[in-house]
């Protein structure tokens, strides 16, 4: 039972959860009502990288809802630390393509 309840050092910070949660929100939406936006320069989608980018956006989402996940490997793909990153990929590919 007390595996359930967090403790103070794994609950994510308020700031953090912020951030992560306003970063995904933007993306989540243009790749849901507008994915060409997300096209390379030749009319394609990278599959590969979209995907990485869909990570860091599930991450945003769920660090930024206050979600601890108890499994290790969640915990590690879904942290600010990998999702960030992938994020800001994902508003490159945007902006830039």
């Amino acid at each position: 039972m007390s595996e359930a309840i967090p403790t103070q050092s794994e609950k994510p910070q308020k700031w953090v959860m912020a951030i992560s949660f306003l970063l995904a929100l933007p993306l989540a939406s243009v790749l849901l009502l507008h994915p060409s936006a997300m096209l390379d320069a030749n009319g394609h989608y990278n599959h590969s990288s979209l995907m990485l980018i869909m990570i860091g956006i599930s991450g945003g989402f769920v660090y930024g809802v206050g979600f601890v996940p108890r499994f290790w490997l969640w915990k590690y793909l879904f942290h600010p630390v990998l999702a960030w990153p992938l994020m800001l990929w994902g508003y490159y590919t945007w902006f830039v393509a």
